[in-house]
C-alpha cells in the first residue's frame, strides 16, 4: 500500500504543472470549441435538410467498384481504440506536458473540420445506411463529410505519438478505421484522403508554431 501510495503522489506531482498551465486550458478551451462547432454545423445541415434543402451526392471511383458491408462498429470502435492509447502513453511514458499540445491539435482539427463540413455539405455517399453500431445515437448528425474526422484524428494521433510501439498500433487502428469507413460507404474516398492530408498539415503548423504547448519544451 505505501508502495501503491507512493508512485500516486508521484503521479500527481508529474500532473500538477499541467493544470496550472493556462496552455491546458487553452487546449481544452479549443477542443470543446471544437466539438461544440461540429455539433453546431451538423445541426445547420439537419435544419436545412429539414427544410426541403438537399446535399449532393457524388459519385466515387472506390465506392462505387465497392460492396456495403455493415462495419459502422469498426471504425467507431478503433476511433475509440486510439484515443485509449494515447492515455495509455500519456501515462506509460509520464509524457504529462505534452497533453495541453494533444488538446490544441485535435481542437484544431475539429475546428477546421466544423468550419468545411459547412463550407463543402457535400451529402452522405449514396448506399451509407446510417451508423449501426454501440455508439450508435447521434445519427441525425451524421451528416457532413469532408473531410473525415475518424481518419484525420487517428492519423493525428500518429504523428504525435513519438513511442514506436504505439505508433504501430496506432497505425494498426487507423488502416482498420480507413477501410471500415470504405466498405460501409461511410466516407467518400476525398473525405478519408483529405482527413490524412488535414492531420498532416496540422502536425507540421503545430510543430512548427504551437511548441509553447507542450510545457518547458524549448
Amino acid at each position: 500500500m505505501p508502495a501503491i501510495l507512493s508512485r500516486f503522489e508521484n503521479e500527481r506531482i508529474l500532473f500538477l504543472p499541467v493544470l496550472r498551465s493556462r496552455y491546458f486550458y487553452l487546449g481544452l478551451l479549443a477542443l470543446i470549441l471544437g466539438n461544440e462547432l461540429n455539433f453546431v454545423s451538423q445541426t445547420y445541415l439537419y435544419d436545412s435538410i429539414s427544410e426541403g434543402k438537399t446535399l449532393p451526392e457524388l459519385s466515387d471511383m472506390i465506392l462505387d467498384n465497392l460492396p456495403v458491408f455493415n462495419v459502422s462498429l469498426l471504425y467507431d470502435l478503433f476511433s475509440a481504440v486510439t484515443v485509449i492509447i494515447v492515455i495509455i502513453y500519456i501515462i506509460h511514458r509520464k509524457d504529462y506536458r505534452s497533453i495541453p499540445f494533444f488538446l490544441v491539435m485535435i481542437g484544431i482539427l475539429e475546428l477546421l473540420r466544423g468550419i468545411f463540413i459547412v463550407l463543402t455539405p457535400l451529402g452522405n455517399p449514396p448506399l451509407f445506411d446510417g451508423t449501426n453500431s454501440i455508439f450508435n445515437g447521434f445519427s441525425k448528425y451524421e451528416l457532413g463529410v469532408y473531410p473525415s474526422g475518424h481518419t484525420g484524428c487517428a492519423f493525428l494521433y500518429f504523428l504525435m505519438v513519438k513511442d514506436k510501439w504505439y505508433r504501430w498500433i496506432i497505425f494498426f487502428c487507423l488502416v482498420i478505421v480507413i477501410v471500415s469507413l470504405f466498405f460501409a460507404h461511410a466516407h467518400y474516398s476525398i473525405d478519408i484522403l483529405s482527413g490524412l492530408i488535414f492531420a498532416y498539415a496540422i502536425n507540421s503548423f503545430g510543430n512548427k508554431h504551437l511548441k509553447m504547448f507542450i510545457l518547458d519544451s524549448k
